[in-house]
């Protein structure tokens, strides 16, 4: 590094292009929780989508209760 006092005109130069990298790292940065945000957003629906598809073949294929056997057996031990 060089030691050697800057002028101020150097010095304004500096801060001028560390703000400049700052604001281009902002907008990147701005960038990719865009992207991130999209992502999420098309994962979230799609899973909705398969959950909801789930839900309705459940409704229309619901499981045999368990109840309606052992009521069967009860019946058949008193009788």
């Amino acid at each position: 590094m060089n030691d050697e006092p800057k002028s101020a005109a150097e010095l304004k130069e500096m801060r001028l292009n560390r703000k400049r990298a700052q604001e281009v790292d902002g907008i990147k940065a701005m960038a990719e929780i865009a992207a991130a945000d999209i992502a999420i957003r098309q994962r979230t629906e799609k899973l909705r989508a398969l959950r909801l598809a789930k839900e309705a073949a459940d409704r229309a294929n619901p499981p045999e209760s368990k109840v309606k056997g052992k009521t069967k057996a009860r019946i058949a031990k008193r009788g």
